[in-house]
């Protein structure tokens, strides 16, 4: 398949509106199994009404641990295209449970074999937004030798760069050294597909992302930035020896490649994201007189367009 137009992109759209509407309405309830299970039976039935041959290959988990949408699992309509897919029907259970900003249904489609089958491990992770040379930052180096090169890039000063981080105990050093050297760094609870993509829109004010996250997140949030131009660099981590078993399952070879953006998503892309809590990237679902309206962001990295769809539909 050499194109994807952007029909089969607002095609796609109703399957992250359809998870984001039935995650919210369990927003703040304090159930996060509830939420995530209430988007992955919205999404996978609005996949399946779709025209295509779909391969899940980043998803809920394998088969034995996720009984829908599995790695693996094939959806559509069988006809069509055949479309390999990465999902996260509730980016940010634990946000919807407390009702807290950032959550979100998020998939990305490309032609069959274009998203790497990451195994269900932790990842570290460098990305920038678009318009900077290869090479500018490398994951190998401290986070603030980053900040400082990328900086110079930009041409500011390095307390005018912006990093996001997943305020985890494990990044504390990262943390310390980039505020040592005077970066603004932003911490977030969960979510970081969407704070990878906070890198793409200078809205934001945040120029960089680094940590470890999952390494599915990773594919998804790299399938983003393929969209826009940014860069993305990530290594798996693994913590025992169960972990790189789902890595060999997974067909990795080389446990310790530092992989690239276009390694991760090797062919065009689109990418969605629709808000389920109201978010610095999109507005969540919002209910008024039987009355739901929906925020996507739709990235087509095959004709090079964002864009942004508010539906508004009865309840």
């Amino acid at each position: 398949m050499h194109n994807m137009t952007d029909d089969l992109a607002f095609s796609a759209v109703r399957v992250p509106i359809a998870a984001a509407i039935a995650a919210a309405k369990l927003a703040g309830r304090g159930d996060e199994k509830a939420a995530d299970q209430a988007a992955v039976d919205a999404m996978r039935t609005m996949l399946n009404q779709m025209p295509m041959k779909g391969r899940i290959v980043i998803g809920e988990g394998e088969r034995d641990e996720a009984p829908m949408l599995y790695i693996g699992e094939e959806v559509g309509n069988g006809e069509g295209h055949e479309l390999d897919i990465a999902l996260d029907p509730l980016e940010g259970t634990t946000l919807t449970a407390k009702a807290m900003a950032n959550a979100c249904a998020v998939i990305a489609f490309a032609p069959r074999g274009g998203l790497l089958h990451a195994p269900d491990t932790y990842m570290d992770k460098l990305a920038i937004g678009p318009g900077f040379e290869q090479g500018i930052v490398d994951l190998d180096k401290p986070a603030d030798e980053n900040a400082r090169a990328l900086a110079k890039a930009k041409g500011c000063r390095v307390e005018d760069i912006g990093v996001c981080v997943l305020d985890r105990p494990r990044h504390a050093e990262i943390i310390a050294a980039l505020r040592k050297v005077g970066c603004r760094v932003h911490l977030i609870t969960d979510g970081d597909v969407a704070g990878v993509i906070n890198c793409t829109k200078p809205e934001t004010g945040i120029d960089m992302y680094v940590g470890q996250g999952g390494a599915p997140e990773g594919v998804l949030a790299a399938a983003a930035l393929k969209c826009v131009g940014g860069q993305f660099q990530g290594r798996l981590v693994f913590r025992n020896e169960d972990e790189r078993a789902r890595a060999e399952r997974a067909g990795v070879r080389d446990l310790k490649r530092r992989y690239v953006l276009d390694e991760l998503v090797s062919d065009d892309a689109i990418f969605l994201m629709t808000g389920v809590t109201q978010g610095s990237l999109v507005d969540g679902v919002r209910v008024s007189g039987g009355i739901v309206t929906t925020h996507t962001l739709i990235l087509n990295s095959f004709t090079r367009t964002v864009s942004e769809l508010r539906v508004r539909q009865p309840l």
